[in-house]
């Protein structure tokens, strides 16, 4: 699940994918979690490794003592993360690494946070994150200055290998993307082809193929009602951003807890949307109460059409893939026939704990990973994208992600910035959203409990 991806990138970050010929990517808001993982495991150096000029990092300062880390274990698994930080142990002998991670972490780690007795360095992912809410209750390092200078291991300035640079929190840096994705509607090229169902390319033509999809008895649609964050980041951010005239600024708005930013035309106009679609059946009654995987299980077994997710989907599910099944990706569904296609990305961060007890270790872990090697094998075992600009044309990222990449070059998409909203405001969004699914509450019900919610918010600031 995408913590759900973060974690403000620039506007201008599609012509940077554009160059980069990136193919690859994935909440993650929050995956599916994996059940091997285990807290407290420690990574072992290599029989006879050797120090020799890796002792230290640039500053001269000797990297040694305990060092922990905490990782979220979801569909990217952990295989990237014990080979790396086994390469790091070989460069810094001196280290005794302690790895927290699983599908449970975050929870498990909740209380050491609280009691100011966190980690060294904190994968940000899953659910139960979010950096946002952490960066709020100062639990996190500013490396504002640290990070405009720092370099990686293999001597490059570490901000000019990124695609979407250091989020901004107020002018100051305070976590870094790692993973770098996309939300938007997910589809079965195969079983598209075989009923001859058009792939929507704008609202009209959406509804037009859900209708077609309804008549052939299949439902058009699914979502998981236990995390609503899926759809909405998976559709409806979406048309928020069309609605305003393109303008992602909206969801910055939103995130900064502006007055009206959720009481508006364009909120207005995509939540009438939203209700024409319940109201025309297109989504699975299934959808509330399920979790992730559930949706995404009924979604392969071809009971329903499309669904909202990120790019993580196709190598989370990998194990559960029909033979004959191709995944389809559209970033956007909402936008008027004509309109521009709208991204709405996602990055999954990593930060240093402000109360770090070794933080020379935990800059130069950072320092250690963001590299075109580390970025080439994250690929290569997620089928994801590091956020990272490196060449990943012959690595085996997923070919959801490389399909997806058409999207990001081409001239018709807004990429829009990464943003997130603090924890209240996205349960309070999550539990509008359901509540408007559920015929519980109306469109101007839903832009009053958020207004309410932003007004709640801004005032804790």
């Amino acid at each position: 699940m995408r913590k759900a991806l973060t974690k403000g990138a620039a506007l201008g970050m599609a012509s940077l994918l554009c160059a980069l010929s990136l193919a690859g990517c994935g909440a993650a808001p929050a995956a599916k979690p994996a059940d091997t993982a285990k807290p407290g495991e420690a990574a072992k150096p290599a029989d006879g490794a050797k120090p020799a000029d890796g002792a230290k990092p640039a500053d001269g300062a000797k990297i040694a003592g305990d060092f922990e880390i905490q990782y979220f274990v979801g569909g990217y698994g952990d295989s990237w993360w014990k080979e790396v930080i086994g390469e790091f142990q070989k460069k810094y002998p001196d280290l005794k690494i302690k790895q927290s991670a699983g599908s449970q972490i975050n929870d498990q780690m909740k209380p050491r946070w609280i009691q100011g007795n966190p980690p060294d360095v904190v994968y940000i992912d899953g659910a139960g994150s979010n950096e946002a809410q952490m960066v709020k209750d100062d639990q996190l390092m500013d490396i504002s200055d640290w990070v405009k200078t720092a370099k990686n291991v293999d001597g490059d300035k570490l901000t000019d290998q990124l695609i979407a640079p250091p989020q901004d929190f107020n002018g100051k840096n305070y976590t870094i993307p790692l993973v770098f994705g996309s939300w938007g509607t997910f589809y079965d090229e195969a079983l598209f082809k075989k009923n001859g169902w058009t792939v929507p390319t704008d609202w009209d033509s959406f509804l037009a193929t859900s209708e077609k999809i309804k008549a052939s008895g299949i439902n058009p649609y699914i979502h998981t009602g236990k995390y609503p964050y899926y759809i909405v980041g998976g559709l409806v951010n979406s048309g928020f951003v069309s609605e305003n005239g393109d303008n992602p600024q909206i969801l910055k708005d939103q995130e900064a807890a502006k007055e009206k930013a959720f009481k508006n035309d364009a909120v207005a106009k995509t939540l009438q949307k939203l209700v024409d679609m319940r109201d025309k059946g297109y989504f699975d009654n299934a959808s509330f109460g399920i979790n992730h995987t559930d949706s995404q299980m009924l979604f392969l077994q071809r009971k329903d059409a499309m669904l909202p997710n990120g790019l993580w989907l196709e190598n989370e599910m990998k194990k559960d893939v029909p033979a004959d099944f191709k995944f389809g990706f559209i970033p956007s569904v909402m936008q008027k026939p004509g309109g521009k296609n709208i991204v709405i990305p996602y990055t999954n961060n990593i930060a240093i704990a402000k109360k770090a007890k070794n933080p020379e270790a935990a800059k130069a872990f950072v320092q250690f990973i963001f590299t075109k090697k580390a970025a080439t094998r994250w690929a290569e075992q997620t089928g994801a994208i590091m956020n990272v600009k490196a060449d990943l044309e012959a690595t085996n990222a997923s070919g959801v992600v490389k399909a997806a990449m058409k999207y990001f070059n081409s001239s018709n998409t807004i990429v829009a910035p990464v943003f997130k909203l603090n924890a209240d405001l996205e349960q309070a969004e999550s539990d509008a959203t359901i509540a408007l699914l559920q015929k519980k509450i109306t469109p101007d019900e839903w832009m009053d409990r958020m207004e309410k919610a932003a007004a709640k918010a801004r005032g804790s600031k």
